[in-house]
């Protein structure tokens, strides 16, 4: 009886999660843009104010650049599963 009415339940928050998961992965892909571009932003200003130190600068925001994009990459592939799954 009281599983019926969980399974019951879980069916009718279905098209919720489902919404839940689409707004998780826009969230992902807008804050994965947000990082990247405060990053660049930065490293131009330091490059900018260091320009000796500009190939250090490049290549740790290209690491950092990289390793944000990992994670909403996975964030978004996360919330695409449970869309279609």
């Amino acid at each position: 009886m009281l599983l019926s009415i969980i399974l019951q339940a879980a069916t009718d928050l279905v098209p919720l999660a489902k919404f839940g998961a689409a707004l998780g992965a826009s969230i992902a892909a807008v804050g994965a843009g947000i990082g990247i571009g405060r990053i660049g932003g930065s490293a131009m200003e330091a490059i900018a104010r260091q320009p000796e130190a500009g190939g250090d600068i490049r290549s740790n925001m290209i690491v950092a650049a990289a390793l944000i994009e990992g994670v909403a990459f996975f964030a978004i592939v996360l919330c695409l599963l449970i869309l279609f799954v």
